[in-house]
């Protein structure tokens, strides 16, 4: 079934629309949860929970693709997760380690929603400028949040070398952003 077709079950207000969605971005959903939570039982939860967003998000929105818009609300409601889990401990484990990675190429904090808007585009840029196996790799990485090890199986390289283009990665997203005038 076409994202389209599915859209509109849901402005159709259609509960067929989640089982149907399900059906085809089920697998998909359980990918990005499992890598955020790494736990089977709280990615189903998330991927359910993510569901019942799209229900009650769609009307009014209506988005060009619904597959990005499912992993957006599915990656936040994960991250949500994450919080919530370690509200009570020190740290968050994989996160943390994936924020403090990027916080080698981290600007000041955008003071409005203009400049977080531009910093997503200047990022956004920079990934499209990206070899396709660095694209992959970071998207991976910094999207998905897949481990290193588990990026270096899916693209036949070693954890070595995935570590190495993350590190070479960040160096030239930090220079970039730095070109384009943001301080760093």
């Amino acid at each position: 079934m076409q994202d389209n077709e599915l859209l509109k079950m849901y402005f159709d207000r259609n509960e067929q629309a989640i089982s149907e969605t399900a059906e085809q971005y089920g697998r998909y959903c359980m990918y990005i949860a499992d890598n955020i939570l790494q736990n089977r039982q709280d990615s189903e939860e998330c991927v359910n929970d993510a569901y019942v967003t799209l229900w009650n998000t769609i009307p009014p929105q209506k988005p060009q693709s619904l597959k990005a818009y499912l992993a957006k609300v599915l990656r936040n409601a994960a991250l949500s997760m994450v919080r919530k889990h370690n509200a009570k401990k020190r740290g968050s484990g994989a996160v943390d380690e994936i924020i403090d990675e990027l916080r080698e190429a981290e600007t000041d904090t955008p003071e409005s929603i203009t400049d977080a808007k531009m910093m997503s585009e200047l990022i956004n840029g920079f990934v499209k400028g990206l070899e396709k196996q660095q694209r992959i790799i970071f998207v991976k990485r910094y999207w998905y949040l897949c481990p290193s090890k588990q990026i270096a199986k899916e693209c036949d390289l070693s954890v070595g070398n995935v570590n190495m283009t993350l590190h070479r990665l960040r160096q030239q997203l930090k220079n970039y952003l730095e070109q384009e005038g943001f301080k760093i």
